[in-house]
């Protein structure tokens, strides 16, 4: 029997691991702790299992133990850390957490394109792009841009990419997306082409779901070849800002067309997502907290839980809801949130925000929001969410700059009502009150039932003299939110004197709850 997992075969008859043509040499109690692991993956594995079954019954001190299972992640890519495949569950044991496809060797032998099995989060490949411009020597162009992309998406640990030396086995040949979804294993692929002309470039990208050859993104760069590095690196940028959403998104359909009666802690995650949305409404954060932690019953550690159940907690919080409890429950998800989560983006963002809004603990916050951007360098969400916090920190430089570089990444993202919001508090710090209504009036568009923005958006009207607009700004918030105060909101989002106080002067104008 062939057991295919990741990029790995684990064959227990010749009792070989190996990935692709590489076999890996590792002692035999390792051989055997992994495979025992793998035909239980169903289940979490107990220390006196694994001593019964590896070791016969004998003997065996904690740190024989560890070290066998230490090797036995080493083997197979993870680590301690991460836990991406073998993880561990506190006073229970370990269990085998990876996609596992068995298969006999004769029918692996029959369809060799088949023998990687998906990896347990979404997978991609970036391929070579075309040169359309007849012009050979625009290939190292191309073929830098690919190498950057590929470069930076793997320094994201929500994704697992391949390597350019096997994406790059694709250059030059006409490519079914779904077979180099089967060859390399893998559920998404970028495809991309190039043109010069004259002292200009087009690219054209595209995000492609291999299953169903479905586009999930596509986008084009036109640009002047003045500075061709400069141009490498904003195309590289615009590119990777844009596949972490998309993926996203699509992993969320994806999982809304599996049968219904299987779930993990990541389907979990995936059908909370479209709960958890930038419209902070409180009845959709209230579905998605079962969800989340029926998650982490499963997975106690996993990170990305942790941070959308802070972010479910703090909507609850802003809408009064139990307001002390969910306050509590979300600093103390934010907080496992960036225990767990030191190397992913997602988590790091969302914790980071909570901290700042809900615990005001602003210098922690913005270490989170610093450790996520260079772990993330194109993150959007990072941006979103650490623009809003600048802003209500009354940072309005650094507010704005976060903002629109979240809006440059993913300009139809549909957080962008947050940095829509960041940059309309800092216009409004910085007493340019038509620039701040221009920008919540779209944050509005994008979040009609977030109520903060329909108080925020009588402020600036306020300031311009346009009291009738202003008061009916206000009503609809109170419509939204009735227990909204002034002193209560400035108190909830700890907003300083700069910008607290002549927010509160705006709404004592329109009469709103002192």
């Amino acid at each position: 029997m062939l057991f295919l997992f990741d990029n790995f075969v684990l064959d227990s008859q010749r009792r070989e691991l190996r990935c692709g043509a590489q076999v890996y040499h590792i002692e035999p109690q390792v051989f055997d702790l992994l495979e025992f692991l793998i035909r239980n993956r169903d289940r979490v594995v107990s220390k006196d299992d694994l001593i019964a079954a590896v070791w016969n019954g004998r003997i065996v001190s904690d740190a024989t133990l560890a070290s066998r299972i230490n090797s036995a992640r080493s083997a197979i890519g993870d680590n301690g850390e991460t836990q991406r495949l073998i993880r561990t569950v506190h006073r229970k044991g370990v269990r085998f957490v990876g996609e596992v496809k068995e298969v006999t060797e004769q029918a692996a032998l029959e369809q060799p394109s088949q023998v990687f099995a998906l990896p347990d989060k979404p997978s991609i490949a970036i391929l070579p792009f075309q040169n359309m411009s007849g012009d050979p020597e625009q290939d190292y162009f191309a073929d830098g841009i690919v190498e950057d992309i590929t470069t930076a998406l793997s320094r994201m640990r929500s994704l697992f990419v391949i390597a350019r030396n096997s994406s790059f086995t694709f250059k030059g040949r006409a490519v079914d997306v779904k077979q180099v979804g089967r060859e390399l294993g893998v559920r998404y692929v970028v495809e991309g082409s190039l043109r010069k002309a004259g002292d200009r470039v087009r690219i054209t990208t595209q995000l492609v779901e291999t299953e169903t050859g479905n586009h999930v993104w596509a986008d084009r760069y036109d640009r002047a070849l003045d500075d061709i590095f400069a141009l490498q690196d904003e195309i590289t940028l615009s590119v990777i800002g844009a596949i972490e959403p998309g993926v996203r998104q699509a992993e969320i359909e994806r999982i809304k067309r599996k049968r219904p009666d299987r779930f993990d802690a990541y389907d979990l995650v995936l059908r909370a997502l479209p709960l958890i949305s930038a419209s902070m409404m409180a009845q959709e954060a209230a579905k998605a907290v079962p969800l989340l932690e029926n998650a982490l019953t499963l997975e106690p550690d996993y990170a990305e839980a942790h941070a959308l159940l802070a972010w479910s907690h703090q909507i609850l919080f802003r809408q009064d809801k139990n307001a002390e409890i969910n306050r509590a429950a979300a600093i103390r998800h934010a907080r496992a949130a960036m225990a767990h989560g030191q190397d992913n983006v997602t988590a790091l963002a969302m914790a980071a925000y909570v901290t700042a809004m809900v615990e005001h603990d602003r210098s922690t916050a913005f270490e989170a929001f610093e450790r996520a951007r260079a772990l993330g360098p194109s993150s959007a969400l990072t941006l979103f969410f650490g623009g809003v916090a600048l802003a209500w920190a009354g940072e309005a430089e650094r507010a704005i700059e976060w903002a629109e570089r979240a809006l440059r990444f993913s300009p139809f993202d549909p957080f962008n009502a947050f940095s829509f919001g960041a940059i309309a508090i800092a216009r409004f710090q910085r007493g340019e009150y038509d620039e701040a209504v221009k920008y919540v009036s779209r944050a509005i568009q994008s979040s009609p039932g977030f109520s903060l923005l329909h108080f925020l958006q009588a402020a600036p009207l306020v300031k311009l003299g346009r009291i009738d607009e202003a008061k009916a700004s206000a009503a609809r918030g109170l419509e939204l939110q009735q227990s909204f105060s002034i002193q209560g909101t400035i108190a909830a989002l700890a907003i300083p004197a700069l910008l607290s106080n002549p927010l509160a002067e705006a709404w004592r104008a329109v009469n709103l709850p002192a």
